[in-house]
């Protein structure tokens, strides 16, 4: 198994944990007046964000690497294109809560490419395969939104 493979895995996925801590922070306030029943399971994923960031760099650090501690442009540009979209839309509680969806499903796609990929050790598979399960759970607790209301 290629370190440097590893490493530029686990640094992607680095990356799109970033993201989504950026874009937690976009919800911040902005819809628990309407949805306060979910700030609970919103303030669960914040954290569980900065432990899956915190356990994949020193993942990186432990396998010789150096820990990209950034987001992705993909990320920029989506983040971007949520202010654009929310300052258009009427509904932004909902626009928001769907783009935590699509953010989730994103992070949970990548997870699953990063395991399929075959670039990872098996101490990183297991650390990614648990950090992947968290991303399912969180997701399934957001994506029937539409159902909610």
């Amino acid at each position: 198994m290629n370190n440097e493979n590893t490493v530029s895995v686990l640094n992607d996925l680095l990356n799109i944990t970033n993201d989504r801590i950026e874009g937690f922070s976009k919800v911040e306030d902005k819809v628990w007046d309407t949805h306060s029943s979910l700030k609970a399971d919103y303030d669960q994923m914040v954290a569980q964000s900065q432990t899956m960031k915190n356990d994949l760099i020193q993942l990186i650090n432990g396998k010789g690497g150096e820990a990209d501690n950034t987001t992705s442009t993909a990320g920029a540009i989506h983040r971007a294109w949520i202010d654009v979209k929310n300052s258009f839309v009427a509904d932004k509680d909902e626009s928001t809560l769907e783009n935590v969806v699509f953010g989730e499903r994103a992070a949970i796609d990548a997870y699953q490419d990063a395991l399929d990929s075959g670039d990872l050790c098996p101490e990183s598979t297991r650390l990614v395969s648990d950090q992947l399960h968290h991303l399912k759970s969180s997701y399934a607790k957001f994506e029937n939104l539409e159902e909610r209301n």
